[in-house]
C-alpha cells in the first residue's frame, strides 16, 4: 500500500496526491505506464508492470499496435490490467530527453492519459513520472510539467468523471524532486489565488 506525503484538494472536489510506494499496488481505476510507441514493454516502469501484471498486458498491448500503429504521445494506448489491481493500464508514451521538444510530448502525454481516463468513465488514476527514467527527461522539470496540466485539466474539466489523480513514486531522488516541484506549483498558486 502507498503512502500518501502531500495532497491537494481542488474547489471541484477533485483531488492530486504524491505518494511513496509500488505503482503497480495502486487500488484505483487505472495506472498509467510509461511506455514506448509500440508498446514493447522490456524495460524500466513497463517491464515490471508487464510482469505483475501477466501475459495479457502485453497480448492486449501487441494486439493494440496491430490495429492502431505506433501510439502518438497525445493519444496514450490502454489495456486491461491483467493480474493487477487496477481495472485498465493506460500507456503513454512520453519523450525521450534529446528528441526535440520534449516539453510539449511530455504536456500531450500526460494531458491524452487524463482524457482517456475521463473516455472511460473511470474516477481515479496512479502516474509514475513518466520519461524521467531510462527516458532522461529531467526530473525537476518533469514536476513542473506534471502540476501545471493536472491543475489546468481539474480547473477547466471541474465536472470530470476524474476525481483523484495520484503521482506514485519510488525512488527517492524522483521522490524528492516532485515534492520540492509540488511546494513550489503550491506556494506559486496561492500567491496567485490572493
Amino acid at each position: 500500500m502507498s503512502e500518501i506525503l502531500v495532497s491537494q484538494s481542488f474547489p471541484s472536489g477533485q483531488k492530486l496526491e504524491i505518494a511513496r510506494g509500488d505503482l503497480t499496488t495502486e487500488q484505483v481505476d487505472a495506472i498509467v505506464n510509461a511506455a514506448n510507441a509500440h508498446l514493447m514493454h522490456g524495460g524500466g516502469v513497463a517491464a515490471i508492470i508487464s510482469r505483475r501484471g501477466g501475459p495479457a498486458i502485453q497480448q492486449e498491448s501487441d494486439a493494440w499496435v496491430r490495429d492502431h500503429g505506433a501510439v502518438p504521445h497525445h493519444q496514450p494506448a490502454y489495456t486491461s490490467g491483467g493480474n493487477l489491481p487496477c481495472r485498465y493500464v493506460i500507456h503513454a508514451v512520453g519523450p525521450v530527453w534529446g528528441s526535440g521538444d520534449e516539453d510539449r510530448k511530455l504536456r500531450q502525454a500526460i494531458l491524452g492519459s487524463l482524457q482517456r481516463t475521463e473516455e472511460l468513465q473511470l474516477t481515479s488514476i496512479a502516474f509514475p513520472a513518466i520519461s524521467t527514467g531510462i527516458f532522461g527527461f529531467p526530473k525537476e522539470r518533469s514536476a513542473a510539467i506534471f502540476f501545471n496540466v493536472i491543475d489546468g485539466f481539474f480547473r477547466q474539466q471541474p465536472a470530470s468523471t476524474v476525481k483523484l489523480v495520484r503521482i506514485t513514486l519510488f525512488d527517492a531522488p524522483t521522490l524528492q524532486a516532485f515534492l520540492d516541484g509540488f511546494e513550489a506549483w503550491r506556494n506559486k498558486n496561492q500567491a496567485e489565488d490572493v
